[in-house]
Order: C-alpha cells, then sequence, then structure tokens
C-alpha cells in the first residue's frame, strides 16, 4: 500500500510503498477514501524534516542537552549513531482519516464491514485503528466532510475547557483549520465571537460564518477592540490556536480577557507570561489536549476500556460523534474550507507547496481499489533452506539502533522482517537490505527459507511467538523476557524439544569484560553486586503494566540474574526481594534482590530509577578468594588481588556484537547452546520469584 511519510534525515516528504496492516484485536482495519491534510501540524513537521542539524539542535534544546549528557556517560561514537538512527526514523504523516471498514479485530462489537467512519488513521490506503479512535459517520455527511472530524475535535475540545455559556464573548486568536471551526462551533454555541487573524482571506470566511474577525495589519488594536466591544468588561474567554514563536499573544490574551476570564492554549506559542497581567484579574490558563480525555492514555486508546459517562462526558471519541453530528445538522459547514482535492498520487502539489498561506484544508482523494498486500520485496534474492536465513519480528529501538548494525556489519543473512504498522520493518528493510518487510509474522514463522527466528516485539507478545517458532522448527532469539508468567513459562517447555536452540538475549555474559571476569575468577563461591542506574521511566509507559511489560523487574533485572549465574557457574536457590516506598509493589524500578545459589554464592541486583544521568549506567562488583573485581559501564574492569592483571578498557561494550555473530555462526554450524535450557528456565522463574518475595515479604525457593 501506499503511505505518505516525513524523512527527518533527508527532508523529503515521500509516498512509500509498505506493508499493509494487519487487523488487530480491539481494533477496526480500514480503507482509507479520504485524508485531511492540517497545513499547520504537517507544515512544521515538514519544516522540520528539511532543516539541517544545526537548524534542529536550536528547536529541541532539551533534546541537545539529552545527547551532551548521554556522551559524558555512554561515549562520543555511541551517542553519535544513536542520534542519527533516530533521525534514520520516518514519521508517519496525517492523522485526519476516513473510509469503509474492511475487518474487525475480536472484542469490537460495534463495527462491522462495510461500515464508513472516521478516525486518527494517517495519510495511508489502509490503517488499523483501536476502536475509541473511530467513529461512525451519519448517512448524510459525506466523506469529505468527515475527513474534518478529528481536526475539529482539537478545536471542540478547547470550547469545553473554556466551558462557555449563552451569551458570552469569546475570542479566538487564530483562524486556521482548527481556529475557523472553532468559532464557527462557538457561534452555534450561542456565544458572541471575536476572531483575530493576519491573513484577510480567513478573516473574510470567519465574518461569513457569523464570526466578528478583525486583522491587526488593518491597524486595529485588538486588545482596545475586545475592549470595547465589550463595555470595557473584556471576554469572557480566550481560545489561542495561533502557531507563533512570540510571547505577545499571550500578554494580549490577558489583557483582553475579563477578571477572572479562561485562556486556553490549542496551538503552540511562546509563554513567557507576566505574573501581572494574570494576578491582578485572577486569570484561568490552561493547556488543551488534542481531542480530549483518554487522549495518550493506552488503557483507553489501546485497550478499549472506556471512561464511563457519568464521569467523563466528554472523550475523544465522543468528541469525534459529536463533531460529526454538527456536520449532520448543519451547525458545522466544512466544504467552504475546502481548498483543493488531490489525487494521492499527486501528494506533491500539496508538500512541495507547504509555506503557501492561501490554503486552508486539502483533501487528498484515494484509489477505490487498492491491493491489501501485507508483504513488500525490498530487494532481490533468496536463501535456501538450511543455511541460516533470519527473519525478525520486531522492528523498535532495540533492533534499529543495537541488533541490525551488529548482523549488518557481520554479514548476516537477513531474509525478512515484521512490524506491526510496516513502516518502521519497511525502513530498516531499505537500510539494512533486508530480502522483505511484512505485517505478518507468521509468514515468518512458516517460511521454509527462514532458519532463525528473531522476535524483537512487546514483552507479552515473547512468549506466543517463541511456541509459534518452536513447533514450527526454527531456532529461536528472543529479546528479554521470555515470559511474563509461570503459565506462560510452562507453554514454551513443553514446545522445547532441544533439536532447535532456544536463545533469550542476555547478552551481558557475551562482553569481553564479564569474559574476562569468569577467565579470572573461576567457579568458586562468590559475592556480585550489580548495581543499575537505570533512570526513570514515567508510570504510563507500557514496561510497568504488568501484562504488558511485566515491570522492569521481569523485563530487564532478569539480565543480571543471568549475569549473576554465568560468573558464579550456579543456579539460583533462592530470592528475596524488598522495594522502596510505602507501597513497594508500586514501585518495582527501586529495588534490591537477593539471590542464593547452589554453590554457596551469594548475589546482590540494585535495580534503581532515582539515580543521576550523569553517574554511569551499570557497575558490577566481584568478591572472591580474597580478589575484586569492579566493571563500571562495561568500559573498564580493574582488578585488585591479581596476579598479571589490573585492566581491561574499551568503548561501551555490552556483548550484543559478540552474542549475534556467535549465534549466526551455530545457527549455520551447529554447537552447543549460547545460553543453558536450564539457565534461562532458572533466570525466569527467579524473576517471577522476586515478584512473589516482594508480595509474601519473605524468601521464595525457585
Amino acid at each position: 500500500m501506499k503511505q505518505i511519510i516525513q524523512s527527518f534525515k533527508t527532508g523529503e516528504t515521500i509516498l512509500e510503498e509498505v506493508p499493509a496492516p494487519a487487523v488487530k484485536r480491539g481494533c477496526v482495519l480500514i480503507q482509507t477514501t479520504r485524508t485531511l491534510v492540517s497545513i499547520g501540524t504537517e507544515r512544521m513537521l515538514v519544516q522540520f524534516g528539511k532543516s539541517n542539524l544545526l537548524q534542529k539542535a536550536r528547536q529541541q534544546p532539551d533534546r541537545v542537552k539529552e545527547v551532551l549528557a548521554k556522551i559524558k556517560t555512554d561515549g562520543l561514537k555511541p551517542t553519535i549513531n544513536a542520534v542519527f538512527n533516530k533521525l534514520g526514523q520516518p514519521l508517519p504523516l496525517g492523522y485526519c482519516n476516513v473510509g469503509k471498514v474492511i475487518a474487525v479485530g475480536a472484542g469490537v462489537d460495534e463495527f462491522k464491514t462495510g461500515d464508513r467512519v472516521a478516525s486518527n488513521g494517517p495519510h495511508a490506503e489502509f490503517v488499523c485503528i483501536p476502536k475509541n479512535l473511530v467513529a461512525h459517520i451519519p448517512e448524510n455527511v459525506t466523506d469529505e466532510e468527515a475527513a474534518f472530524t478529528v481536526i475539529g475535535s482539537i478545536g471542540l475540545q478547547g470550547i469545553r475547557l473554556t466551558e462557555p455559556q449563552l451569551g458570552e464573548t469569546i475570542v479566538v486568536v487564530g483562524l486556521g483549520l482548527i481556529g475557523l471551526i472553532t468559532a464557527e462551533l462557538l457561534v452555534a454555541n450561542g456565544c458572541r465571537v471575536i476572531g483575530i487573524d493576519l491573513d484577510h482571506k480567513k478573516v473574510a470566511i470567519a465574518n461569513k460564518k457569523g464570526v466578528i474577525a478583525i486583522n491587526p495589519r488593518e491597524g486595529i488594536d485588538t486588545v482596545k477592540f475586545v475592549n470595547n466591544l465589550t463595555d470595557g468588561l473584556g471576554a469572557d474567554g480566550v481560545i489561542i490556536t495561533a502557531s507563533a514563536k512570540t510571547d505577545e499573544i499571550i500578554a494580549q490574551a490577558a489583557k483582553m480577557s475579563r477578571k477572572r476570564g479562561r485562556i486556553i492554549l490549542v496551538g503552540v506559542i511562546g509563554l513567557n507570561i507576566s505574573r501581572a497581567d494574570f494576578y491582578e484579574k485572577e486569570l484561568t490558563f490552561q493547556v488543551s489536549c488534542s481531542y480530549g480525555p483518554g487522549r495518550y492514555d493506552d488503557r483507553y486508546e489501546k485497550e478499549g476500556i472506556d471512561y464511563p459517562l457519568p464521569f467523563v462526558r466528554w472523550t475523544e471519541k465522543r468528541n469525534f460523534q459529536a463533531v460529526l453530528q454538527a456536520i449532520a445538522t448543519g451547525k458545522l459547514e466544512v466544504k467552504s474550507l475546502i481548498t483543493e482535492r488531490i489525487a494521492l498520487q499527486e501528494y506533491n502539489k500539496i508538500y512541495s507547496n507547504m509555506g503557501n498561506q492561501d490554503s486552508i484544508a486539502s483533501i487528498l482523494e484515494y484509489p477505490e481499489k487498492s491491493a491489501h498486500a501485507v508483504s513488500v520485496t525490498i530487494s532481490d534474492g533468496n536463501f535456501a533452506a538450511g543455511r541460516g536465513g533470519i527473519g525478525i519480528i520486531g522492528a523498535g529501538n532495540f533492533t534499529g539502533m543495537t541488533m541490525l548494525p551488529v548482523l549488518a556489519d557481520i554479514g548476516a543473512p537477513l531474509y525478512s522482517i515484521a512490524s506491526a504498522a510496516g513502516l518502521s520493518g519497511t525502513t530498516l528493510a531499505k537500510k539494512y537490505k533486508i530480502g522483505k518487510s511484512t505485517t505478518d509474522y507468521k509468514s515468518i514463522i512458516n517460511d521454509a527459507s527462514i532458519d532463525l527466528v528473531i522476535i524483537t516485539t512487546r514483552h507479552n507478545e515473547h512468549a506466543h511467538m517463541v511456541r509459534e517458532a518452536l513447533l514450527a522448527g526454527k531456532h529461536v532469539f528472543v529479546e528479554k523476557p521470555l515470559a511474563l508468567n509461570k503459565e506462560e513459562l510452562d507453554s514454551i517447555i513443553s514446545a522445547y524439544k532441544g533439536d532447535k536452540t532456544l536463545t533469550v538475549g542476555f547478552n551481558r555474559r557475551f562482553s569481553p569484560h564479564m569474559q574476562k571476569a569468569k577467565a579470572l575468577i573461576g567457579n568458586v563461591p562468590m559475592n556480585v553486586i550489580a548495581t543499575m542506574n537505570a533512570g526513570n521511566i514515567p508510570a504510563s509507559v507500557w514496561v510497568h503494566d504488568m501484562n504488558v511489560g511485566g515491570g522492569r523487574i521481569v523485563g530487564e533485572a532478569c539480565h543480571y540474574m543471568d549475569l549473576i549465574t554465568f560468573l558464579t557457574g550456579s543456579k539460583i536457590k533462592s530470592v528475596c526481594m524488598n522495594a522502596m516506598g510505602e507501597n513497594p509493589q508500586a514501585n518495582t524500578d527501586n529495588a534490591s534482590i537477593l539471590l542464593r545459589y547452589e554453590n554457596g554464592s551469594q548475589g546482590v541486583i540494585n535495580y534503581f530509577s532515582n539515580g543521576s544521568k550523569a553517574y554511569s549506567k551499570e557497575r558490577i562488583e566481584i568478591y572472591a578468594q580474597e580478589r575484586t573485581l569492579i566493571t563500571d559501564n562495561f568500559r573498564l574492569t580493574e582488578g585488585f588481588g591479581f596476579n598479571g592483571f589490573s585492566k581491561l578498557k574499551t568503548g561501551i561494550d555490552k556483548g550484543h556484537a559478540a552474542q549475534f555473530k556467535l549465534l549466526v555462526e551455530r545457527v549455520k554450524t551447529g554447537g552447543a547452546a549460547l545460553v543453558p535450557f536450564d539457565d534461562i528456565v532458572n533466570t525466569t522463574l527467579a524473576s517471577f520469584a522476586a515478584i512473589e518475595s516482594l508480595m509474601t515479604k519473605q524468601w521464595v525457593e525457585v
């Protein structure tokens, strides 16, 4: 299928050929008929993409600080690689999509095949959208009218936060597409609306819609105009839909407001606020978040869990429905806002001229017949069965920034890559000359040309994909964790026959620092302390969801359980974990874990998220037979009490390169498993035991 993307590396806006998505649980698959180009938002993204590195840095000073901090801890080369990898990830453009449903995922009962719907899908011929971001289109609303649904909801949410009353005076600053829709909805709400914009054409359109619209360039003092029109009282509310860097807009909004007036920011402006302006009038200021309640809440958007209507009357989906109803009843007229209608293939007529201020709303028209191909061929060539062909399921940051550079460097035979939406997989396939990009992961598992399946998806998908690949007779590599619970682990154990290898991404045991430590210490009882200065991840991120990410102990601290197992040469016997805070169960990313080993060794894992980013991220201490080894961030290992060894110094090397090189060799030539299956099972059980220990407040046997 075709999809419009923005490259931040080259600055090009591209109509890319990518695999069409498959329908997922809780979603509907939509064949697109129309999309609306959001000129303001998309212009900003296109211009950012075309800017050079220095200009990009000036636009994102916070990112620059993060880069400088990363250089201090990780070094210059890894940081530069990370920056360019990030810039190499294109962004899908668009969020105002209309089409018809062609497939319905499990758990969705409010839509059926053939329904016309509006959603926040991108500019693509097919989109798979969660049900809470999709709304039915009334019969008397055309597809191109419905394309205004999502962008209209942005304005509507700003209105809802303003809480306008019949007869109030509301000022709308900025009469772009969102501003014009906002102003018209306010008129329909019984408000006296004053619109302000520097474009005389937009002012004229607003005046035709019953708005008192003015242009400051005509010598009008906007503050005096509003105050005169309100008999010196000032506006009851100001909604800012403009996009500008100046602080003058917020200052004028305060000056034209009445005492205890409301100012709502929908657009993007400078926010150097004068306390005096707000203090004297006791003004209320609030930033509106996109389409409404539910936005950026994964439980609402991705899991489909609705907010109860009696408590949250207007969610983002209900805002979609309200806009569509306003169009259907004639309260909102959008056809006059359409500047141009362009066929998808001629998209560049819009994007090559994004600076055209005359354009208000551009509609992209899609072909009625489009092939729903879930795979696209990127490069020629094939791999015969038994030659070590590799298929990758998952195209996230780890795949693109860590794994694929290593595999490409060693010339691994990369046959196919699967990603949920198709774009990220296609981007990586082109960059690393992978033969095929697909959205159907089962096609990789069932491909006879593929001997090794690599799984790097979200954690909740690991277990069932591992099981499917093992049952299909594939060698399997899966990023940690292997499983999120005992039931998932048992299903893998039952599928594992030993004729094919299963490797979990416990890469740290392959680091030259840990290989050296193992060679120096040998198989003797020891004490090992592993400290992870993990850094904070917001509670809303999926890794904390026990059903999706498994939490940071199961999801990441398992690395150190495996590493200590490797160093001691023994199995974990029992586990005890304690976490910080009054409710430690809700704060497992600040925890200490004690490990007892069968050979008498002891392990301590300190997994902390509340440390400084300026300090090293990882530190390993090993104590045995009056000797000590200290490894700092896998860059420096110092030995104390050893004859002939004092230190090993490298760039950061956590063992990824050695791990994947060995893995590819073993798949081709055979040999022992990289990580013994018993170790994998023991480590996984120990991670579960750590959580159980926290809950029961006692040692747990593994």
